[in-house]
């Protein structure tokens, strides 16, 4: 971020279009806003709304909002933000896309290109998402990948970063994408300084799975709950499946099912990805070697460390110490 940082906040383009919801518009100045250098107290990003043709933007909602900025607010942007527009993102295909002129503007940015929502239908009508992967609401998913079958949808998750480009699911997840690009920016302190000013958690466990609608369950049907909080505070422990099932005096299979529909995750699953973010917040804010961090995640030693990061992150723990050690560290 040492270029970004030499010439003040990065620069962060809200694109809305009539029919936007609000909570999305909003939560994009909340938590970019919230950003703050550890050292200086100073704004890392400075936001601003924009609209194909500024002027008034009808919502979803009983009032409008004000556009000031026009398509020339996406070129110079460093991160463009595409909130869903219930009136028109389910109606663009590839051959009935966007007018040109939105077109034009989101292929030529020169940053990365995020949406919230169905505001992926926009970036997929715009060839941006060719060849992708990415993710929708779910109750959008089938309509999306029939619509565009040259991007690979996964419904599952929260949001998918394909690096330039990147996809949230419903309107909270973009809470959690908005979070996941600062982090990336950043580094976890910052991260999780805007959680705590929102009052959001810094990172949601599992996917959007976990809240597609399902049969209503019986109540006082036992929860994972107890057992994922038992096994945050021992992840340096060797813990198994059937440890973590008897904490919450079920069987490995009831667990195990359980479990998925609370998390979206399998039990081991879930625990890795606790291991990695416990690493990754060990190489941005301490000294210790691969080998300490390796033990105090819970991995045992650094080479299955190193694998497991490899597969969750695409990179190894000294290139990611690297990255985000230069990035507001302390």
């Amino acid at each position: 971020m040492t270029g970004r940082e030499a010439r003040g906040p990065a620069s962060v383009a809200v694109l809305v279009r009539d029919g936007v919801l609000p909570m999305e518009l909003g939560l994009v100045h909340q938590l970019f806003g919230a950003a703050r250098d550890p050292a200086t107290g100073e704004r890392l990003y400075e936001v601003t709304t924009c609209a194909p043709r500024p002027g008034l933007i009808r919502t979803d909602a009983d009032f409008p909002i004000h556009a000031e900025h026009g398509l020339e607010a996406v070129a110079a942007a460093d991160t463009v933000l595409v909130p869903a527009s219930h009136e028109a993102d389910e109606s663009l295909t590839p051959d009935a896309g966007p007018e040109e002129s939105v077109r034009e503007a989101l292929t030529a940015a020169r940053g990365r290109v995020a949406s919230i929502c169905t505001g992926s239908f926009l970036l997929a009508a715009s060839g941006l998402l060719d060849g992708r992967r990415a993710t929708t609401h779910w109750l959008s998913a089938d309509r999306f990948a029939r619509t565009f079958p040259q991007v690979t949808v996964d419904a599952d998750v929260l949001y998918v970063d394909e690096g330039r480009v990147l996809t949230s699911a419903g309107e909270a997840a973009g809470i959690d994408l908005c979070l996941h690009m600062i982090r990336r920016d950043h580094g976890a302190g910052v991260a999780a300084d805007v959680a705590r000013r929102s009052v959001v958690p810094p990172h949601r466990e599992g996917g959007q799975a976990q809240y597609i609608r399902r049969p209503v369950e019986e109540p006082g049907l036992a929860s994972t709950s107890g057992s994922r909080a038992w096994a945050l505070r021992r992840l340096t422990e060797p813990l198994t499946l059937a440890q973590l099932a008897a904490r919450d005096a079920m069987s490995v299979r009831t667990y195990s099912r359980r479990f998925r529909e609370e998390t979206g995750l399998t039990p081991m699953t879930w625990l890795t990805r606790q291991r990695v973010d416990r690493a990754r917040e060990l190489l941005e804010r301490t000294d210790h070697t691969v080998d300490r961090v390796a033990a105090e995640a819970g991995f045992g030693t650094a080479t299955s460390l190193r694998r497991h990061f490899q597969l969750a992150l695409g990179v190894a723990p000294a290139a990611y110490r690297s990255t985000f050690r230069g990035r507001g560290a302390p």
